[in-house]
């Protein structure tokens, strides 16, 4: 497997081939022998297993299982494995084997079409289209969760990509959550005039190099940050160049932290005072609560300004899936519980663990800033756009996720990043579509 994620047409060398049994012999070992936390992927009766890549989620999943018990007869039971790479490996090599669990929590977009291209995936339409009919999903969202036109996820979790801040200390400075880009502004220059840093930047773990510039360039044209993700546009684009020179400017200006900021320090930053604004998905609710601060009186949230107060507002969404494997060893079972999972019952338990929101729209969260965020979204007939993580082929991803860091770090200009990133897109893009034909 190359680094385009295609399968070489020529016979792979004796030694290689090999090589590759023995990894997915082992793979399949260790799924077996419980490398994720857990007894095993095999049948339990009354249970359906969920490999799974966080396991501080494990409580979470057990209590929305209780509901799921109910209407289907299942509950849930949580095998986690902490490393996200070997997570990642254990599940594709084992998913055509009866090796599998019952469920596999996995991301959305290209994440999932390049798992669902390997073949193993059960086919989940006409549980969507259950869904979609009694409004428990958003129609929008199939696209996010299908390859070829066929659904193989449904959707996890939805949460949305805003700005945290402390209200203490915006009351404290006399600020307010912004509405547009001047108020953005003036709230950053009070900051470091108080010698708070305004935003916090990171490229610690690397995937986080991701979020300026998906907030830039959606917030600057949203429809462009769409056809971008999509091939369509160019990364030396007039949005794109303006994006990078606004994310400069904030650099060059002080105020965003070092990119070695860790982000799990974002929570006591803001509650310190020592960073104002923290761009991050809603799902760090909880990472607020940990630190102590309520939500509504301790933090609070807004999501980020468009540039031109013309431009279609718009809100950058990150969504999980839970995907059946063809050959999970409690198909049946598996399949009833996807089945009930965006029941309003299931999902108030789910949601009010996360402190997020739920997938299924009509459930509200119980956290105010989150539900607030979304009283917004649908107020303002915001446009939801994919993370940029799931948005585009994988490896496309992670290559430019990697420039960005450089970026970040000094090490290019903007004109340099878009360059390199639009030269990897064409290669790239090239590359899903020869493995497409």
């Amino acid at each position: 497997m190359s680094a385009s994620g295609r399968t070489s047409s020529t016979a792979v060398p004796l030694a290689r081939r090999r090589f590759l049994a023995g990894a997915a012999a082992g793979a399949a070992a260790l799924a077996a022998g419980g490398c994720a936390r857990g007894v095993s992927t095999s049948a339990q009766p009354g249970t359906t297993s969920i490999s799974n890549d966080n396991a501080t989620w494990d409580e979470g999943y057990r209590s929305a299982g209780r509901e799921l018990e109910k209407i289907s007869g299942y509950a849930l039971r949580p095998l986690s494995n902490p490393s996200v790479t070997s997570y990642q490996q254990v599940v594709q090599m084992t998913l055509q084997t009866s090796k599998s669990s019952d469920l596999v929590k996995w991301a959305s977009g290209y994440q999932l079409k390049r798992l669902a291209r390997a073949g193993g995936l059960t086919d989940l339409s006409r549980v969507f289209a259950r869904y979609a009919a009694k409004g428990w999903v958003r129609r929008t969202s199939r696209d996010a969760v299908s390859y070829r036109g066929a659904a193989y996820g449904i959707p996890l979790y939805e949460s949305y990509y805003v700005l945290f801040y402390s209200k203490p200390v915006f009351a404290g400075l006399g600020l307010s959550a912004p509405t547009d880009w001047d108020g953005l502004l003036h709230c950053a220059e009070v900051l470091k005039r108080h010698k708070i840093t305004p935003f916090l930047a990171s490229q610690v773990g690397g995937w986080p190099a991701i979020e300026w510039f998906q907030e830039l360039v959606s917030k600057v044209d949203p429809d462009f940050y769409r056809r971008l993700v999509a091939g369509e546009a160019s990364y030396t684009d007039e949005p794109a160049r303006r994006a990078m020179d606004l994310w400069q400017d904030f650099m060059r200006k002080g105020w965003m932290t070092p990119p070695d900021f860790d982000q799990a320090r974002g929570p006591g930053a803001l509650k310190e005072g020592t960073v104002g604004m923290f761009l991050h998905g809603t799902w760090q609710a909880s990472g607020m609560s940990a630190a102590g601060m309520k939500p509504g009186t301790g933090y609070g949230a807004f999501i980020l300004p468009t540039v031109r107060t013309s431009t279609p507002k718009s809100v950058i969404a990150e969504s999980g899936v839970f995907a059946v494997p063809s050959r999970a060893s409690s198909h049946d079972a598996a399949m009833a519980n996807v089945g009930a999972w965006l029941d309003p019952s299931v999902q108030r338990v789910w949601s009010d663990f996360l402190e997020d929101s739920s997938a299924n729209p009509t459930v509200r969260s119980s956290n105010p800033v989150v539900a607030g965020l979304q009283r917004d979204v649908a107020r303002n007939r915001r446009t939801t756009l994919v993370r940029y993580w799931e948005a585009s082929p994988p490896s496309l991803i992670q290559g430019n996720t990697n420039d960005l860091g450089g970026f970040m770090a000094g090490q290019t200009s903007p004109a340099t990043t878009l360059r390199r990133m639009e030269e990897r897109a064409r290669s790239e893009w090239a590359a899903w579509k020869r493995d497409e034909a």
